[in-house]
């Protein structure tokens, strides 16, 4: 019943995500951990603002300390980032935050991180899975909560300090400080408002915050900043003239942006200025590195400025493993999450949205006026994002088509050359692509096109559409 995708567990909270299933992960945890030898610095658990998942929370921390496990439980709810943080920071082997994300609120779900705070990669989650196969329902046993916390194999902490003084050090909170900012802030009625706005208020901006109450249902809208979601924060930012406006997902892994004129900045658009920034005003150098499915624009940047652009699947765990490698700048993927040199090895909303403001503050300029000048210099390029849904059946056809047969389409286009690294993916000569592939958090499939002009980037999505039934 435990399957991983690119962001975790996930599952419909009553179907499967229920609490024998979620203590059925943390006895596969204290199995893992046992088998390694790696129990001494326990495990740290977080939470968002989910339905159940404080519960799954202090479910699972019941499980380790039957177990004999140690577990520090967050009391409260917390940033995904905070956690990653802390079992970085810590040298801990493991850390678990419960957490569907940007899902919709009918999800739940559990990440798991390794040493160095990263997000478990593929041969990790296989092993997990193996070890939830084999447990029987008998094998799973529970400690009372309060006992456990007398025993002292339950500790109730609150890292959040130490998490906001390490992006204070790592921020010109100075250049913001003399800036006289002002900042609309939409946390999407989660986990982001108590930090965001700490450390926005110590840097004397100006803020304002909207969704900030607990809504389960997260208004009634996905809890992913997009441009259908962030429509209050746009109207905000251009009813009362703020500088910029700031939104994170569910856990603020992610972030979305409204710039000073109230364009909603793409994913995209964001990884792009703040490259630019870090190279071109920062002085830093190297590569940058980014999934298949987002923007090439990245790659315009770095070649203009000497470096190199990596290409790596969809899953953070490839952005932050191949970050190391190569030791780039920054790393990032089209869905909002990224992470910068020196920070945590995983995505950062609230680093990034700190970033982003000390951006303006340095440089003087807004955020529509730099972007402009990136397009005045490196070209600019358009991209088409479609989403759709499929049975069971049409996902098998698709798979076999696109996957098994390697068919594509006949296109209008002249064809560079076609990867099959995650999902299907077709370069073309004039500098645009395509790619189809399922998406692994939902029951979706998802095609996005970038080519120069947009009529080509939709009239491209619309072939693949149609020679996939779509």
């Amino acid at each position: 019943m435990i399957q991983f995708g690119t962001g975790g567990w996930r599952a419909v909270i009553g179907d499967e995500f229920i609490k024998s299933n979620i203590q059925l992960l943390a006895k596969a945890m204290c199995n893992k951990m046992k088998a390694e030898g790696k129990t001494d610095k326990g495990m740290i658990i977080g939470y968002d603002k989910r339905f159940l998942s404080k519960e799954a929370m202090k479910w699972s921390g019941q499980v380790f300390a039957a177990e004999g496990i140690k577990t520090m439980l967050v009391n409260k709810a917390a940033p995904t980032p905070l956690i990653m943080y802390y079992v970085e920071k810590h040298e801990m082997p493991y850390g678990m935050m419960v957490t569907a994300s940007h899902n919709p609120a009918i999800y739940n779900g559990i990440k798991i991180f390794t040493y160095g705070g990263r997000d478990a990669d593929k041969e990790q989650t296989n092993e997990i899975e193996k070890y939830a196969s084999k447990i029987k329902p008998e094998d799973v046993k529970e400690m009372d909560y309060d006992e456990a916390v007398k025993e002292g194999l339950i500790e109730e902490i609150y890292p959040l300090n130490e998490y906001l003084d390490n992006i204070i050090a790592n921020i010109d909170m100075d250049a913001i400080r003399n800036a006289g900012l002002r900042v609309a802030l939409d946390p999407m009625y989660g986990v982001s408002e108590i930090p965001l706005k700490t450390l926005l208020l110590t840097s004397r901006c100006d803020v304002e915050t909207i969704h900030d109450n607990h809504d389960t249902l997260f208004g009634g809208k996905l809890p992913s900043p997009t441009a259908t979601t962030l429509r209050g924060l746009i109207t905000r930012v251009m009813d009362y003239n703020f500088d910029i406006g700031i939104a994170t997902d569910g856990d603020a892994d992610r972030i979305g942006v409204i710039d000073d004129t109230g364009r909603y900045l793409h994913p995209n658009d964001i990884l792009v200025l703040l490259y630019y920034y870090l190279v071109k005003y920062k002085g830093w150098h190297g590569a940058v590195v980014r999934n298949v499915a987002t923007t090439h624009m990245l790659d315009k940047v770095a070649k203009k400025f000497g470096e190199q652009c990596y290409e790596v699947p969809v899953g953070f765990k490839y952005i932050s493993a191949k970050m190391t490698e190569v030791d780039a700048v920054i790393g990032g993927e089209s869905s909002g999450g990224l992470t910068v040199r020196g920070h945590i090895n995983g995505k950062d909303g609230i680093y990034a949205a700190m970033l982003l403001i000390e951006m303006i503050a340095v440089t003087g300029r807004k955020i529509s006026e730099i972007y402009k000048d990136i397009e005045a210099e490196c070209g600019s390029i358009y991209m088409e994002e479609r989403d759709y849904k499929f049975s069971v059946e049409k996902k098998a056809e698709i798979k076999r088509i696109l996957m098994e047969e390697q068919r594509i389409p006949d296109l209008p286009y002249k064809i560079e050359k076609v990867s099959y690294m995650d999902g299907c993916k077709i370069y073309f000569k004039n500098g645009g692509w395509v790619i189809g592939r399922f998406s692994g958090t939902e029951p979706l499939i998802r095609i996005f096109c970038e080519m120069p002009e947009k009529e080509d980037a939709i009239k491209v999505c619309d072939i693949l559409k149609e020679f996939l039934g779509l």
